[in-house]
């Protein structure tokens, strides 16, 4: 029997604090592709080798994917707030060490700690967030804007480096990370309540190193799947990974105080939306593979124009995330609203798939339209997440959240990527230069280097190789997401949030006639 009593709203405090939690979440999606344009310059500056280079870029995203769930679960047992201002103070040294880095490997350092910074933030702010709001009218507008913010932010990053590199030098873009993160290490303390678990029980070391052993081999090898193809290395390191992440979850299911509660799944609503939520990820990112390339090798744009270009869909993610909220408290149920949001993430992917060698427009719309659903699916998902799991464990339910986020953009890069290379190889003729039959980037250089018209048709047919790859992945990505949309109404259409109870949000199931 569903409660009566109505939880308390949030006042104009709590939406300021929540104005706060956006600044150390805008800034840590902004770090995933804040160094785009400053690579020449730190190449300069620096030195790296080759290999500096690649960890310099990648071990940022590593470090946070590997310490969600250790952060998560620690933010329960020594309260949010507390490990949200030590998080930030630590992304604020690390920043400022970034900027003023003297040797590639301090930088490589300095990224490293701002990923286990950003690994503080993202669930400590999910997770306050879901203590703030209690209101699930007000807690589902909160987590759209949360979600939009995010999604926002990973385009802003690369923007905000191209302008800052233009008039400065490269440490520029670590330094806009310090305003942001003295102002909420001030009022932080004062507008955000702390929250924890009661009886949080000993903290699992053991579960620490089986858990990022668990995810890195497979993010790894995911990521690296599309640009090198079926290596034996990399599935050797995703098979690495599978392995620990068995007994990661034999530790869970055995452990007296485990890091990731099995009864969270227990939760009626939690399973279904953490899922679906990892599908919507692998729509998300499996077309930014492409339409990145698309930008700048097709079209021939600079990287800031095509980072330029790429913020236009992003003017739908603001309205997308509060229209589905506003849908859902008007009575429309979740479970409808989130499968019209994988069909018109679907649909997106259909207009890529119409997309020839000079379609900006077609392009930019069909990433508006995919975007905005998926960020709709992601918004109403995590809401659902969060009211199913019980409040003391809002940090390891957040953490699993954006732990399934990681598995699941890396796992679109890798399967679209894969479908996208091999329809690429095959429209290539036979008669071109093996680099440039392995990547667009590879026939482009060697196109270059050829004389007359040779490099011009080269070209061409590489482009035009490329474009049927993406068309390709695209229907793939359109298939997926309307299966996604099947089983969302399947796994949610009998579940709806229940206002809060004094220790934990729930979600009732219902009876096939709605009782």
């Amino acid at each position: 029997m569903t409660s009566d009593t109505h939880p308390p709203r949030a006042g104009r405090r709590e939406w300021t604090a929540l104005c706060v939690l956006m600044l150390p979440l805008l800034l840590v999606s902004m770090d995933v592709s804040v160094l785009y344009f400053a690579v020449p310059q730190i190449s300069a500056d620096l030195e790296p080798t080759g290999t500096q280079q690649l960890w310099i870029f990648d071990i940022y995203g590593f470090v946070l994917a590997g310490l969600l769930m250790t952060m998560g679960a620690l933010g329960d047992r020594i309260g949010r707030r507390r490990l949200l201002l030590a998080g930030a103070a630590a992304f604020g040294a690390a920043s400022l060490l970034a900027a003023y880095a003297h040797s590639a490997e301090t930088l490589i350092v300095a990224r490293a700690v701002l990923g286990i910074g950003g690994a503080t933030l993202m669930p400590s702010t999910m997770a306050l967030v879901r203590t703030m709001f209690t209101d699930p009218g007000q807690r589902a507008k909160a987590i759209g804007l949360w979600s939009g913010v995010m999604t926002g932010g990973i385009a802003l990053g690369s923007v905000m480096s191209g302008l800052l590199v233009e008039h400065f030098w490269w440490g520029s873009v670590f330094l806009v990370n310090l305003p942001a993160m003295v102002l909420l290490l001030v009022l932080g303390p004062v507008l955000l309540p702390e929250s924890r678990n009661p009886a949080p029980g000993r903290f699992d070391l053991l579960s620490v190193p089986l858990s990022m052993a668990a995810v890195l081999p497979v993010v790894y090898g995911l990521k690296e799947l599309p640009s090198e193809g079926w290596n034996v290395r990399y599935v050797v390191s995703i098979t690495v990974g599978l392995l620990f992440a068995a007994l990661f979850v034999h530790r869970q299911r055995t452990a007296t105080s485990p890091m990731i509660p099995p009864a969270l799944f227990r939760g009626h609503g939690f399973s279904p939306a953490l899922a679906l939520n990892t599908l919507s990820a692998f729509g998300m990112m499996g077309s930014a593979y492409f339409t990145t390339q698309y930008l700048q090798s097709v079209l021939g744009r600079s990287a800031l124009e095509a980072a330029l270009w790429s913020l236009l869909p992003s003017v739908l993610i603001g309205a997308a995330a509060p229209a589905a909220a506003q849908l859902v408290r008007r009575g429309v149920e979740r479970a409808w609203v989130v499968t019209a949001g994988f069909v018109v993430a679907a649909c997106g992917y259909g207009l890529l798939a119409l997309a020839g060698t000079d379609s900006l427009w077609l392009v930019l719309a069909a990433c508006g339209v995919m975007a905005a659903g998926i960020v709709v699916v992601m918004s109403l998902l995590t809401d659902l997440a969060l009211s199913s799991a019980p409040v003391d464990r809002a940090g390891a339910a957040s953490s699993l959240l954006e732990t399934g986020t990681e598995f699941g953009g890396a796992l679109g890069m890798a399967a679209l990527g894969s479908v996208g290379t091999a329809v690429y190889r095959h429209g290539m003729p036979d008669s071109a230069p093996a680099p440039a039959q392995e990547t667009l980037g590879g026939a482009l250089a060697v196109a270059a280097e050829l004389p007359g018209r040779a490099g011009d048709v080269l070209a061409a047919a590489a482009r035009e190789a490329f474009t049927d790859g993406m068309r390709g992945a695209a229907i793939a990505g359109a298939l997926l997401l309307l299966v996604a949309a099947a089983v969302a109404v399947a796994g949610l259409r009998h579940i709806r949030v229940r206002p809060d109870r004094e220790n934990a949000g729930q979600a009732d199931t219902l009876s096939p006639s709605g009782v």
